[in-house]
């Protein structure tokens, strides 16, 4: 290869003016120069170089000889030349070395070059070539970033992951197609100056640029090629994240509300899946439908999430297992949720066909006991009455249903499935009972047969019977009239001679009887249970016509907004007291229809079950007030249609403050008619107790109408007595005893008695409806600290009571010497009570959780006392224990 150096001025420009005029030594250095440059540019080994001299340089022009001379000089110092160097004169001289159809038209040759146009088009191409080259490393550092990018956990990241990532792929494609355009400008430059071009050499070297464009944009569109691949998958794996994504999210959320359903269910399942009544066993089933109709949509909600999953695998999704997984966890639970709804429903419904055969049965006993206890007696005597008699028991047995000829066995195997110890321990009461019931049935039927088969003999008469229109009179009289008395006050009339075979009740017969006292104890004991069955029916028809309707959705919409959720505040704690009278008392009262003398046995026993009606009475108050509300709605009217009364629902309400009243009535009429002194001390005392009981409620009524007391009425023990009374009040401090005086008059107070205090009010008449007074709280004495005087000189009606040592004296004016007397004696009692207290153990004492500390406690008021000068003192009634 020879390497040609034109014209060097051409290479340096304007900065080697200055190294023209400077010495040979800055020419050989410019020389040196453009040898180091050509070394370094030329791919192959240079044979020979020419030098042609600058037609300026005024040096002679050296020798042929002195090129070697030139390259000994340039090797001394840092570089040898390895070939000759030859300077030339002129262009001339150039002609002897290289042809003329070698060079350009610039050294007097034949080839059409510029070099401005070469350097331009290899800028061009170099250019070209580093542009791909930078595309290629973008490509791969975006790539890089794409593989390494972690994936969020939150769908809006990876929605902005996807916007971010197809946004800067969008530029990368931008610029790939910019530089595609470049090089097809570039290329199809090239094919023009190839078209223009003649000489083979010039041809092969601009095809030669042609093929390195080529291959470069080959290069190009296969980078983009691999590239659109890259990113179409790395786009399609984060849709389907996103897919997953939101599917898991999905699944997340409906499987939180399965898991609450499955924990509803298992809530549910605590609860026996069998009632112990028809209504709560309802109740039951309601509660299940409304978690069925929401395990519905819950499970509506599962199964769209898993037809997703489904479409999801059917795309053929990266996470085809774990959709599976999900979508098969998801039918799990509601195949279980199903399965429990449907088998607890069948248990139910099961449950609620057994106890309402148990209802059925236990309602036959009743109104055949009912039947049997109605049955007058006096029936019996005739053949007629017997027949008829035996046709209604004949009549009850047909009515009875037909699986109670199973027998209990039968039963219990019926309904194995769903039987718990509760149903058959009710099982077992309803077929006792039954057998019970049929056995009474059997042997009224048996005795009514005898008595309908009997001929009746002629009654010889002893002596003169009354008229019959007199004896059916004195019957049909009033039991508690005024006439009564004075009918039952003749003498016996002389007995007839009358036998009777059989009776069911063993109580003496009108024939038989030769005591008035007992036939009356008698007619009341039967007047007794028949009232008391009677008010039970009332209470029972009251309980499911009014109050179990309000329950009913039918007739919701009848019902008064003020009402709903208000039953309890209606009815009070009638079902308690229902309860009571239907299971326990009725059956107490029946028992006693042959010996009444025995009922006050029965009031005794069940004394406690009577505070009942304390609490409906302290409720009455508010019922009253809420049916004034109501009691022009539709769904009363509607109801007592259907029960057919006639009488309003405010009257059915008022019915067991009547019954409470009457039973003192019934124990005065039997306590007056009883002959056995053990009998009539049961008696008295049952009498007592109810009249305590009475006297309890009108005190507690009165009671819960006081206002303004700050405190809890309930420390004070019970209410001994309360009335209104005039009361003076003094006090020994001047200041108010001097203002008192202007006070001639006496205030008006009403007092409660209580058993640890005395309380003053003031009686406040309401100008309502039912004109309930409220009572103004306004001074409380401690009874621990009160005194009494018996007797003020000027009235036998007035006496004293003073506090904490005289320091205030209330004189106090009584309506009555009566209850002057009861209210002395009752404070007395009272008073009598606590100075035993003092003269016995004060109080008591028991460890504390603290170590070495005992604690004092005071026997009046339950409050911890204490401890100061070798004493303690309690706080509550200012007392100071020795």
């Amino acid at each position: 290869m020879v390497a040609l150096i034109p014209d060097w001025r051409s290479q340096f420009g304007h900065r080697s003016s200055s190294l023209l005029s400077s010495p040979l030594f800055s020419f050989q250095f410019l020389l040196f120069s453009c040898f180091c440059s050509c070394f370094t540019s030329f791919p192959g080994n240079l044979h020979l170089v020419l030098v042609l001299r600058p037609s300026s340089l005024l040096s002679p022009a050296p020798s042929p000889t002195s090129s070697t001379d030139l390259g000994f000089r340039f090797s001394q110092d840092d570089f040898m030349l390895k070939m000759p160097v030859v300077m030339l004169r002129s262009v001339g001289d150039l002609l002897r070395y290289i042809d003329e159809h070698h060079l350009t038209s610039d050294f007097t040759g034949t080839v059409q070059y510029c070099h401005s146009d070469w350097i331009v088009l290899r800028t061009a191409i170099e250019s070209f070539a580093v542009t791909v080259k930078e595309i290629a490393q973008l490509l791969q550092g975006f790539g890089s970033e794409l593989s390494e990018t972690e994936l969020p956990d939150e769908a809006n990241a990876i929605e902005f992951l996807l916007h971010s990532h197809t946004h800067r792929y969008r530029q990368m494609k931008d610029d790939i197609r910019s530089v595609l355009k470049e090089g097809r400008i570039l290329q199809s430059n090239l094919e023009t100056a190839k078209a223009s071009r003649r000489d083979g050499v010039e041809e092969r070297d601009i095809q030669a640029d042609m093929d390195t464009v080529q291959r470069l944009l080959a290069q190009l569109r296969d980078m983009e090629e691999a590239f659109d691949g890259f990113f179409e998958k790395h786009h399609l794996k984060l849709q389907q994240y996103l897919q997953l994504l939101r599917y898991e999210i999905n699944f997340h959320h409906t499987a939180v509300t399965i898991y609450w359903v499955c924990v509803l269910s298992d809530q549910e399942k605590e609860i026996p899946s069998v009632g112990s009544t028809v209504v709560q066993t309802e109740q039951l089933l309601k509660d299940l439908e409304m978690l069925d109709s929401h395990a519905q949509e819950e499970m509506g909600r599962a199964q769209v999430v898993i037809l997703h999953g489904h479409q999801l695998a059917a795309n053929h999704h990266y996470a085809l297992a774990l959709i599976i997984q999900r979508c098969n966890e998801l039918r799990h639970h509601c195949d279980v949720l199903t399965t429990s709804i449907r088998a607890k429903r069948a248990s139910l419904t099961r449950a609620k066909d057994l106890l309402l055969r148990l209802e059925e049965a236990l309602r036959w006993c009743d109104e055949g006991a009912y039947l049997l206890a109605s049955q007058m007696v006096d029936r019996f005597q005739t053949k007629e009455g017997a027949q008829e008699a035996l046709q209604c028991l004949s009549c009850h047995q047909e009515r009875a249903p037909s699986y109670l000829k199973n027998s209990q066995d039968t039963l219990s195997l019926e309904f194995e499935a769903i039987l718990t110890p509760q149903l058959q321990s009710q099982i077992s009461m309803v077929t006792e009972k039954l057998s019970s019931v049929q056995s009474m049935i059997r042997n009224r039927e048996q005795c009514l047969r005898k008595l309908a088969d009997i001929q009746v003999r002629p009654i010889q008469l002893v002596a003169p019977r009354p008229e019959p229109d007199q004896t059916s009179q004195r019957c049909k009289s009033p039991l508690f009239s005024p006439k009564h008395g004075t009918g039952l006050s003749n003498p016996p009339s002389p007995p007839m001679n009358i036998t009777i075979h059989s009776i069911l009740f063993s109580f003496p017969s009108t024939a038989q009887s030769s005591s008035h006292e007992t036939k009356i104890s008698f007619h009341i004991m039967k007047e007794l249970i028949a009232t008391e069955r009677i008010y039970v029916d009332e209470l029972l028809s009251v309980l499911l016509g009014y109050r179990a309707e309000m329950e009913d959705p039918a007739m919701s919409s009848l019902l008064p907004s003020a009402l709903c959720s208000q039953k309890d505040v209606l009815f009070g704690n009638m079902p308690e007291i229902y309860q009571f009278h239907s299971r326990i008392f009725l059956q107490d009262l029946q028992g006693c229809l042959e010996t009444p003398e025995r009922v006050g046995a029965c009031f005794l026993q069940r004394k406690e079950k009577f505070q009942v009606y304390e609490r409906y009475c302290q409720n009455k108050p508010r019922s009253e007030l809420l049916w004034r509300q109501c009691s022009d709605s539709p769904f009363f009217q509607e109801c007592q249609k259907k029960l057919d009364h006639k009488l309003g629902l405010d009257s059915y309400l008022l019915k067991p403050v009547q019954r409470l009243t009457k039973y003192q009535l019934l124990l005065k009429e039997l306590l007056k008619h009883c002959t056995e002194d053990q009998y009539r001390c049961e008696l008295q005392e049952a009498l007592h107790s109810m009249l305590e009981l009475l006297k309890a409620v009108n005190d507690s009524m009165h009671q819960i109408a006081i206002t303004g007391y700050q405190g809890d009425l309930s420390q004070l023990g019970r209410v001994v007595l309360q009335g209104g009374f005039s009361v003076w009040i003094s006090h020994k401090r001047a200041a108010v005893r001097m203002k008192e005086l202007a006070r001639f008059k006496p205030m008006q107070r009403h007092l409660f008695l209580y058993e640890h205090a005395l309380l003053f009010c003031k009686r406040r008449d309401e100008d309502t409806l039912d004109r309930t007074p409220s009572y103004s709280f306004k001074h409380c004495l401690r009874m621990s600290a009160v005194g009494i005087t018996e007797n003020v000189k000027g009235d036998v009606k007035k006496f004293e009571i003073w506090y904490s040592g005289r320091e205030e004296v209330y004189i106090v004016q009584a309506p009555t010497v009566e209850v002057k007397v009861s209210w002395l004696t009752e404070i007395r009692k009272i008073l009598t009570n606590q100075q035993k207290l003092r003269n016995g153990l004060y109080y008591y004492f028991y460890l504390s959780p603290l170590p070495f500390v005992c604690l004092f406690v005071c026997l009046l008021c339950g409050y911890t006392l204490r401890f100061f000068s070798s004493s303690f003192f309690c706080l509550s009634y200012e007392l100071i224990w020795i």
